[in-house]
């Protein structure tokens, strides 16, 4: 099967959390919901098209920036005391608060859609894009460094394979369990995630009166460096021999 192959760089960036409020932190990489957000942002797609992503990477530091926040409540009319801005009688909260910022981003991303005649439509909509990219925040520039059509295959080979040590990547919690993918000298070594890719739309109330809530898919994943792919298992490899944790 064929994927494209992104190579991408982001002096700054925020992959918000979603449990994060006053202080807006960060994903060390961007999850896979964002990356495929992008992919349909930058291809104009209006339905969803379903693909699977790898993502590795790494940054230099982090540090953190203030920004406006605005809060309201719904049906919560201004009151001057507390409010410092009126809209058609309605109030908003306008203060500070702060984000965490990746500093320096480098990104090796692999998209492979299930429909594989979308790979050429994809790969154009970067290499000619509508628009400026940005992965995470509409400000977090994503510069596009390379676009590449691989071939992907699953193989089995001779030796390990040791990714750069100051590589990291969102790697599948199986490939761990079924000790395709190691650490030095320890079962597991990193930061668990459940990280968002999709969702699907659930009504929670009924056909008269529907309220659509967001159902996510979660993947299960052990953000890490220092990998090492054991040989003897079959693993995803492109075919400039980078491995590709697809989720």
């Amino acid at each position: 099967m064929k994927a494209i192959r992104l190579k991408i760089y982001q002096e700054i960036a925020n992959y918000k959390k979603p449990t994060s409020f006053q202080l807006k932190e960060t994903y060390p990489l961007p999850p896979f919901s964002t990356v495929i957000g992008m992919v349909h942002a930058m291809c104009d797609y209006r339905e969803y098209k379903e693909m699977d992503i790898s993502i590795q990477g790494k940054y230099f530091s982090k540090v953190n920036d203030l920004y406006t926040r605005y809060e309201f409540k719904n049906g919560m009319t201004y009151d001057k005391t507390r409010h410092q801005m009126k809209v058609n009688n309605f109030g908003i909260s306008r203060g500070v608060a702060t984000a965490e910022l990746l500093v320096d981003v480098q990104l090796i991303i692999h998209i492979i859609p299930k429909d594989q005649a979308l790979v050429e439509e994809i790969e154009k909509s970067f290499l000619y894009p509508r628009e400026y990219p940005s992965l995470g925040r509409r400000e977090d520039i994503a510069v596009i460094e390379e676009v590449k059509v691989v071939e992907v295959r699953n193989e089995e080979i001779d030796d390990d394979i040791e990714l750069e040590e100051d590589r990291v990547a969102y790697i599948p919690v199986k490939l761990i369990e079924n000790e395709v993918v190691m650490f030095e000298g320890e079962e597991y070594r990193g930061t668990r995630f459940k990280i968002n890719k999709d969702y699907k739309l659930v009504n929670k109330g009924n056909k008269k009166t529907p309220k659509l809530f967001r159902q996510w898919n979660k993947i299960d994943v052990m953000y890490s460096s220092s990998i090492t792919v054991d040989g003897e298992e079959g693993i995803l490899i492109d075919e400039d021999g980078n491995v590709v944790f697809a989720c």
